[in-house]
C-alpha cells in the first residue's frame, strides 16, 4: 500500500480568474479561502509535499502560501494556459514521490475520502493514472504516476492535459466516488454565491 508520504499534491493557482472578476484563490470560503481549503484537504490525509504553481497575481498569493508553509513556484508563462503551469510544477516534484495529485485551486470541495480512494486504487500498481468519477463524469484531482513526468514535460500537442490523459486511457483507471465536489469548479460570481450557501456550520460542503 502506497502511503500518503509517497504522494505529492500539485495545486494550480496561476490563472487569471477572468470570468469571476476577482482572484479566486484568495476569495473567502467559510473560515478559509480557496487556496487554504485545498491545502488543508491534502494535509488532512497526511500529504505534506504540496507544490503550488503561481502566475497571475503572484504577489498577492505568495504571502498567503508563505503563511501556510507550503512550497510555491512561479510560472512566468501562465498566459500560455494551464498546461504550462502543470509542466512548471512537475519540474519541482521530488524524485522519490510515487505519484502526484493535480488540483486546480478553484475546485475546493473535494472530500478527503475521495483522495484516500484514489490512493488505494493507485496502490494496486496496475495503472499510471487514477481519475475520480461521479455519476459517470470525470473530475479532479487525477492521481498521476511520477513516471509520466518526463512525458508531461515534453508534451507539446494541442489540448494539453486533456489530450495526454486520452492518450494514456489504457493505463488509466476510473475510480467511482460519491463526491459531487470533484466536478464543482467555481468560475463565476454565480458559482461562488451558490458555493457560499452550501457551506455548513461545520465548514463542510453539503453535496
Amino acid at each position: 500500500m502506497i502511503k500518503s508520504k509517497d504522494i505529492a499534491a500539485l495545486i494550480l493557482c496561476a490563472g487569471r480568474s477572468a470570468r469571476m472578476g476577482d482572484f479566486k484563490p484568495l476569495l473567502p470560503l467559510g473560515r478559509d479561502n480557496f487556496i487554504e481549503r485545498v491545502i488543508s484537504l491534502y494535509r488532512s490525509v497526511g500529504i505534506e509535499n504540496i507544490v503550488v504553481v503561481c502566475g497571475h497575481e503572484a504577489q498577492r498569493v505568495i504571502p498567503e502560501l508563505t503563511r501556510l508553509g507550503v512550497k510555491w513556484v512561479l510560472n512566468e508563462h501562465y498566459d500560455k494556459g494551464m498546461f504550462s503551469s502543470i509542466q512548471t510544477g512537475v519540474n519541482h516534484l521530488h524524485g522519490q514521490d510515487r505519484a502526484f495529485f493535480l488540483h486546480p485551486a478553484d475546485i475546493p470541495f473535494v472530500r478527503p475520502d475521495t483522495l484516500q480512494s484514489l490512493i488505494a486504487a493507485f496502490s494496486t500498481g496496475e495503472m499510471d493514472i487514477c481519475r475520480p468519477c461521479y455519476q459517470g463524469k470525470h473530475g479532479h484531482p487525477p492521481l498521476i504516476s511520477l513516471s509520466l513526468a518526463a512525458v508531461i514535460r515534453e508534451f507539446a500537442e494541442a489540448g494539453g492535459m486533456r489530450t495526454l490523459l486520452a492518450r494514456y486511457a489504457e493505463k488509466s483507471r476510473d475510480v467511482q466516488c460519491n463526491d459531487s465536489g470533484i466536478l464543482l469548479d467555481i468560475d463565476t460570481p454565480e458559482d461562488y454565491e451558490k458555493a457560499l450557501k452550501n457551506i455548513s456550520p461545520t465548514h463542510l460542503f453539503n453535496s
